[in-house]
C-alpha cells in the first residue's frame, strides 16, 4: 500500500478512537450532575475561544462581527443548541449583509 493511504487510515483511526471509546466505556455509567453541567457547556466554550477573537479583527465592516457575536451570545444565553446558535448568527448576518 502507498504511504499516503496508510497515513490516511492511521489518521482516521486516531480520530475515531477518542470519539468512540467514551461511548463504549461510559455506556452504562451516570455522571455526577456537576460534571454533566460542565460537559454541556464545553461546545460553547470552544466556539467562543475559536471565533470570538476574530470578531475584533474584521477589517471591512466591524459592525458585522459585533452583530454576529451579539446574536450568538443571545441565542446561547437563552439555551439554544450549538447548531441553532451558529445557524442563527449566520441567518442574522445574511439578512444584515442583504440590507447593507
Amino acid at each position: 500500500m502507498s504511504t499516503i493511504i496508510l497515513v490516511i487510515i492511521g489518521m482516521g483511526i486516531v480520530t475515531f478512537l477518542p470519539r468512540i471509546l467514551p461511548l463504549v466505556l461510559l455506556q452504562n455509567k451516570t455522571l455526577p450532575p456537576f460534571l454533566e453541567g460542565i460537559l454541556k457547556n464545553v461546545p460553547y466554550a470552544i466556539l467562543g475561544a475559536l471565533i470570538f477573537p476574530k470578531v475584533f479583527l474584521i477589517q471591512k465592516d466591524p459592525l458585522f462581527g459585533v452583530i454576529g457575536a451579539g446574536t450568538a451570545i443571545i441565542l446561547a444565553f437563552i439555551g439554544a443548541n450549538v447548531i441553532i446558535v451558529v445557524l442563527g448568527a449566520i441567518a442574522v448576518l445574511s439578512f444584515y449583509s442583504f440590507l447593507f
